[in-house]
């Protein structure tokens, strides 16, 4: 396992993370089982490939679990599977989506669609494809 965010299962990653939360890749082998810590209020797993059970259902790669807070939950892997696991603590208030910009702010993402739509974004380096501002 990976952790790639937060912190899980005693393991630390060192990208700075600004709130309590946790995101791992992890490969379990087929009869593996995985206890997935309750400490968490959101909790999810991304089957990314093979098969999980989780309280005698199968879920296939391609689908994302959710769980209720403060549920014990435990997994088993029937075959080889590759899992994402992450959560955390909620968030202090909604997020507003539009294409690629998230905000707690309508205003912020306004801007930042006037921000990008004028170049003020930085380069990605070695990127040369400029992807316009979506009409919608």
């Amino acid at each position: 396992m990976h952790v790639v965010a937060g912190a899980l299962y005693g393991r630390r990653s060192p990208v700075p993370a600004l709130s309590p939360m946790f995101y791992a890749d992890a490969v379990l082998d087929a009869g593996a089982r995985l206890s997935l810590p309750a400490d968490y209020e959101e909790r999810a797993i991304h089957v990314a490939e093979g098969r999980l059970d989780v309280a005698g259902e199968s879920f296939d790669a391609g689908q994302l679990l959710v769980f209720r807070a403060g549920d014990e939950i435990s997994v088993t892997a029937p075959v080889r599977a590759r899992l994402l696991l992450f959560g955390g603590e909620p968030l202090d208030g909604p997020r507003h989506v539009w294409w690629n910009f998230v905000s707690s702010s309508r205003e912020r993402i306004e801007q930042a669609k006037a921000d990008w739509k004028a170049g003020r974004f930085a380069a990605i380096p070695g990127e040369t494809e400029s992807i316009p501002l979506p009409e919608a």
